[in-house]
């Protein structure tokens, strides 16, 4: 087995654990993981009124974002939440409430679980990620030199490959999910700056 294709499979054994272990979690706990996110944020500036912060909308067994996205609209901020579609390319739309924010749909009108709440206005390419001062990312684990495990897709990266020089990076996931361990990684994989969990912020890369 090469090294990529190893790499590759203990991701996916790394991330089948992680789910496993997320969906002993309730809605109560997930809603009061998220209040604490933002309580962090905030007591971390990650959050600057008036800037532009890329977030995402959780779904499943994720920590709510609910109120770290209500807190970004209370401080003024331009919010950008991706638009998967159904091509490889992420792309971007700008939220402005979370009234906008729609189920996906199936082809047969049932809700698609396994895609994230999006807004219906028009979305733009991952270029728009270079105005973005705070980029913020799904994790389901991250070691100390910023490497991140995330859902699968490749989305993220291929992303932000487009992120200000200056922009800040951070991984949202469970407290029990940053790890001293090396997070299997491929060349690919972008590593992110810092960490919030319920319990609070960190930076890594030192």
């Amino acid at each position: 087995m090469d090294m990529y294709k190893q790499q590759r499979e203990l991701k996916r054994h790394w991330r089948a654990a992680a789910i496993e272990r997320r969906k002993r979690t309730s809605a109560d706990q997930r809603r009061e993981a998220g209040r604490l996110l933002a309580e962090h944020a905030l007591e971390a500036s990650l959050i600057r009124p008036r800037s532009t912060v890329a977030a995402f909308a959780s779904m499943g067994s994720e920590i709510s974002m609910m109120p770290l996205l209500e807190a970004m609209f209370d401080t003024d901020c331009r919010v950008l939440v991706p638009r998967l579609g159904a091509g490889t390319e992420v792309g971007w739309s700008e939220l402005n409430g979370l009234d906008d924010l729609r189920d996906q749909r199936n082809a047969d009108g049932s809700i698609n679980t396994h895609r994230p709440q999006e807004p219906e206005n028009a979305a733009e390419g991952p270029e728009v990620l270079t105005s973005a001062e705070l980029i913020i990312v799904p994790a389901f684990a991250v070691d100390e030199h910023g490497f991140r495990l995330g859902r699968g897709g490749g989305w993220y990266d291929r992303a932000l490959e487009h992120r200000s020089s200056t922009a800040r990076v951070v991984a949202v996931c469970w407290p029990w999910e940053p790890t001293d361990e090396t997070v299997p990684h491929e060349p690919h994989d972008i590593p992110v700056d810092g960490v919030l969990t319920p319990d609070g912020y960190a930076d890594v890369r030192g």
